[in-house]
């Protein structure tokens, strides 16, 4: 008997319903194939176009009859970078720096071609001095540097004890490295390229949306100092980077060179956003535990209010402009508000009466910087035709001040602590080589110049020349292998590449692991160095594992001398970047105030991510480096503002001839607490905050019928007060604990 419904099966699946499940199906696909894309499928884009450049570096060398074709390969997985971006725009300094150390191997060769002691003695003064450079100019520059240092000792050090074959192997070596350097960028640019843009815009994406969940936690209930402090630092470290990526979107995309400095004031504004922020979190803080039941409520609404509107951008995924538009109704309306609520408090002490204004006015500032900050983001990505309004916008004259990047500041003792420590381990290196006569103690010497350069700029040095020399260990092991059964059972070129890949992924699939990226670029590098095909195959098992001992070696004294020796956690060198640190707030008691707030910012949050590289390990140093960051911040800041105020409310011609002087001394008090921080600087900070305070309370009386100047003179107040609760915080790194 046949069924009464018989097409039914086939209308559940062309009909309108199995239209919408074919929908369905489809569109979870996309969003599977989309996050793929956006995840593992960036990593294994970027292992594919690592191993084609470093095969195809192979290939040209051989090509071209060079000596030593797995130079060229070595030289790509140094130098390989995942955006072409970065690739381009390191490839002008990476061809200076090679042309540099060739000239600097060849004139180290001329004067002490028959002194190989001299001769290695100059050749360690001046790798060296490459690797202090590039700390001292980081971000892509110190790729030129690096391989000023890298070129000359690849091609110097084979040649200390044969000096006659200098020139040539000059050439040699400066052509494999370049053939390297062509083809990484090459294939970076071409293939398939990843736009620094794109990873820019997502970066931006996600920060404004982890800074808008930040600002929800702080005014919602406060966040513990620790959980604070790690957030608030990751937002640093975070606008120190900004800057390096910049510079590499402005190389590969010039539509995106041309909103440089909208990208430039994009991170000043966010910086400016950052620091209200911590100082209304740190003000907050001290009303909750500072018995101020009554103020913090009368405060309160305004922060539910404020809480409401981030709220429904968190959830709603609502457009920064729109959230800018109710921002600043917002804010144009909180004076008013304000006013009528402080009415209600006239019966409260005076103490009370200055916390909430002080509050009050933090609030009313912090909108203000998220309202620019958000404007700027949400204008940077708009339509073409925008553009040239946005550019504008961006070198309008009162925004001028921000159009530049950040300042890069890097302690010279810490500079010099890198140049000490990357001579003392190639010295040993060095001496040892000349005073044994061991063969492969050259390639020693190399493999401690390459580990004293990628390691420069490492948060955990020790760690990662540790990695590298057991990632050494592996390429030597896995190199006998090839030398001894692989290359030999092989013939031709494309066979040659096939038997490679496998092994070259795999090093650089573990060179993106965060925790085990020395074990990769170990393996990677030094299985090209010691097994990687030459043009005349020479299969010496023995040759091979001596110099996989000589390069383990020198990685293991390495990290050694960077554990023992020159710790990069060091009092000393902590100590002076402290004191870089609070010197910035120094500056900004006594510097010229146009700019000051941009150079304020930008060093400061430099100085700050260097002592996050030094500072790795939890401890009380740890602690209290962090104290002094938010301090220099905070105090620095409300220095700023109290000088940008009281120079725009100057009222010295008609009120007090003291009004001047009492905030220079303010200044100056200020500046002597942070340079030689102690009980009595304190103490003389606290007067001196106090005498401008009770001064600007006497000026408040005398023009209490000018609305105008009224108000200014309570922002200046509110500077005071703020400034005065900052010095007297328990958590502030000025007072004993």
């Amino acid at each position: 008997m046949k069924p009464d419904h018989p097409i039914e099966p086939w209308a559940d699946f062309f009909g309108p319903r199995g239209v919408m499940r074919r929908r369905l199906v489809r569109a979870k696909l996309n969003r599977a194939v989309r996050d793929w894309a956006s995840g593992d499928g960036l990593i294994w884009l970027h292992l594919l176009k690592t191993v084609t450049a470093g095969l195809l570096a192979l290939g040209m060398a051989m090509l071209l009859d060079l000596p030593q074709p797995r130079i060229a390969m070595t030289t790509v997985f140094v130098l390989m970078q995942p955006f072409s971006g970065m690739v381009l725009a390191k490839s002008f300094y990476r061809i200076l720096g090679t042309a540099v150390g060739t000239v600097a191997a060849l004139v180290l060769g001329g004067l002490f071609g028959q002194q190989p002691e001299l001769y290695m003695l100059g050749m360690t003064l001046w790798v060296s001095a490459c690797i202090a450079a590039a700390v001292r100019y980081r971000h892509f520059r110190w790729y030129g540097f690096v391989l000023a240092g890298y070129t000359a000792a690849l091609i110097g050090i084979p040649n200390v004890i044969a000096p006659q074959g200098l020139f040539l192997a000059a050439l040699t070596r400066a052509a494999e490295v370049a053939v390297g350097i062509v083809c990484s960028s090459a294939v970076s640019a071409l293939l398939l390229p990843q736009r620094s843009s794109l990873a820019l815009r997502h970066n931006l994406q996600v920060r404004y949306a982890n800074f808008t969940a930040f600002t929800l936690d702080v005014l919602a209930h406060g966040l513990e100092r620790n959980q604070f402090e790690q957030r608030f630092a990751g937002f640093v470290d975070e606008i120190a980077g900004f800057e390096a990526t910049r510079t590499f979107v402005a190389f590969e995309d010039p539509a995106m060179r041309s909103r440089s400095a909208h990208l430039a004031r994009l991170n000043s504004e966010f910086m400016d956003a950052c620091a209200r922020l911590h100082a209304l979190h740190q003000l907050l803080k001290r009303l909750r535990t500072g018995r101020a039941a009554s103020i913090f409520a009368a405060i309160d609404p305004y922060l539910d209010e404020l809480r409401g509107l981030f709220q429904v951008q968190a959830e709603a995924g609502v457009e920064a402009s729109r959230v800018a538009a109710c921002l600043r109704l917002f804010r144009a309306n909180l004076p008013s508000r304000v006013r009528e609520t402080r009415r209600l408090l006239d019966a409260a002490s005076a103490q009370s009466i200055a916390d909430f204004d002080t509050a009050a006015e933090l609030l009313y500032r912090f909108v203000g910087e998220w309202i620019n900050y958000s404007e700027t983001y949400a204008c940077l990505w708009r339509k073409a035709e925008n553009r040239q309004q946005n550019l504008r916008r961006s070198s309008s004259p009162h925004k001028s001040h921000r159009a530049s990047g950040p300042i890069s500041r890097t302690n010279h003792f810490a500079v010099l602590f890198t140049f000490l420590r990357s001579a003392v381990v190639i010295g040993i290196a060095g001496w040892f080589w000349i005073a044994t006569g061991w063969p492969s103690g050259g390639l020693a010497v190399i493999g401690a110049t390459l580990v004293c350069a990628l390691t420069s700029t490492a948060p955990r040095a020790t760690r990662m020349a540790i990695q590298m020399a057991i990632g050494a260990m592996v390429a030597t092991l896995t190199g006998y292998m090839f030398i001894c059964y692989v290359y030999p059972n092989i013939d031709g070129f494309p066979l040659l590449c096939s038997v490679l890949s496998p092994v070259l992924a795999l090093g650089a699939f573990v060179a993106t692991r965060r925790g085990a990226a020395g074990f990769g670029i170990g393996f990677s590098v030094f299985f090209c160095l010691l097994a990687g095909p030459d043009n005349v195959a020479s299969y010496v098992p023995d040759l091979l594992i001596d110099n996989g001992i000589a390069l383990s070696a020198s990685m293991l004294l390495a990290g050694l001398v960077f554990a023992v020796v020159f710790p990069a956690d060091m009092r000393w060198l902590i100590e002076r970047t402290i004191g870089d640190l609070r010197a910035q707030t120094v500056s900004a008691c006594k510097d010229g105030l146009p700019g000051l707030n941009r150079r304020f910012q930008s060093r400061t949050h430099d100085l700050i991510s260097q002592l996050r590289v030094l500072l790795t390990h939890r401890s009380r140093r740890r602690r209290d480096a962090l104290r002094w960051m938010l301090a220099t911040i905070e105090v620095g800041h409300a220095v700023i503002d109290l000088r940008n105020e009281a120079a725009r409310a100057d009222y010295a011609d008609i009120l007090q001839p003291r009004w001047r002087s009492a905030i220079e001394h303010t200044c100056d008090a200020l500046a002597r607490l942070f340079e030689r921080p102690g009980p009595h600087s304190l103490e003389g900070a606290l007067i001196a905050v106090r005498s401008a305070t009770w001064l600007a309370q006497d000026m408040l009386q005398t023009v209490h019928a000018d609305s105008d100047r009224r108000h200014d003179l309570r922002r200046i107040l509110s500077c005071l007060h703020f400034i005065r609760s900052a010095l007297l915080d328990k958590d502030a790194p000025f007072n004993p604990r």
